[in-house]
């Protein structure tokens, strides 16, 4: 039994630039290898968001059902953005 499947892809002018520069620098030997490590990083991109939706999300989540006085209105959290954005525009 085979342990690869061949397919035919399309991509736009630029992203196949991208494979072709890829492979022609020397950082890749072939265009599959530049799709697999692609498909890689998403892979891992995604296993970070379900991660952090498990671990972070969930539990916030289950704490403000919990205890909804935790809460913060949407005009506090405007002003503290607000307030974060000035002072780091300020000193920068």
């Amino acid at each position: 039994m085979r342990s690869t499947q061949q397919f035919s892809i399309t991509l736009p002018n630029e992203m196949a630039n991208v494979v072709k520069s890829k492979v022609s620098g020397g950082e890749y030997a072939s265009e599959s290898e530049v799709i697999r490590d692609g498909l890689r990083a998403l892979m891992a991109r995604d296993r970070a968001v379900e991660n952090w939706l498990q671990q972070e999300v969930g539990p916030a989540f289950d704490a403000l059902k919990a205890d909804p006085t935790r809460a913060i209105a949407l005009k506090q959290v405007r002003s503290r953005l607000a307030n974060l954005h000035k002072s780091s525009t300020v000193n920068a």
